[in-house]
């Protein structure tokens, strides 16, 4: 059984976090279980607009439906939940579960002061992600078929992440108040 030391994991996890796209950070380990959040983009990143091509051959541009522009997002945000996930699991061994909070910025306030949603959290144990074909499968399954738990609030016409409701989930409002939020924003500025 390997041990665990809180500080020398947290070290070397922000380490290893820090060129990721979507900024992360390791927040705190529990014996072998690590809870990290990830600062990942609004909706905005994706495009309004998907390249086809008309019945004469030609290029053209057709504009998404929510829907579609909001699978896409989602998909995106289950991506770096999951390649935070995976790189916890290859730089500590010793970590044997993660717990992932997607964060997103809604807003800056009158202060200057960036305001975070909760929009997705998820519990991955490793050895459920074991035998994940990681080149075949989509991220929206591979979180679908192997977190043990999942927060997430979908806007049912649209598939539209939504903010958590945090008075609904204590622990993951504790936990945000253990997190640097603007050293995320500035490192995805």
């Amino acid at each position: 059984m390997r041990v665990n030391d809180e500080t020398v994991v947290l070290e070397v996890l922000t380490a290893a976090f820090e060129d990721n796209e979507a900024p992360a950070a390791p927040v705190g380990v529990s014996g072998s279980e690590l809870t990290a959040v990830v600062l990942v983009p609004t909706v905005d990143i994706v495009p309004e607009k998907k390249p086809t091509t008309t019945a004469a051959g030609n290029l053209s541009l057709k504009k998404l439906t929510k829907t579609e522009r909001n699978n896409l997002h989602l998909t995106l945000v289950a991506s770096h939940m999951l390649l935070t996930v995976r790189e916890a699991l290859a730089v500590a061994p010793g970590i044997t579960a993660v717990r992932v909070v997607a964060l997103q910025q809604s807003r800056v306030d009158s202060y200057g002061t960036p305001q975070i949603d909760v929009v997705f959290c998820a519990h991955f144990e490793r050895d459920r992600l074991a035998a994940v074909r990681w080149n075949e499968a989509q991220a929206n399954n591979i979180i679908h078929d192997t977190a043990t738990e999942v927060v997430v609030d979908l806007k049912r016409t649209t598939q539209e992440l939504l903010p958590i409701d945090l008075s609904t989930e204590p622990a993951i409002r504790g936990l945000l108040s253990r997190v640097e939020i603007g050293e995320l924003v500035d490192r995805q500025g």
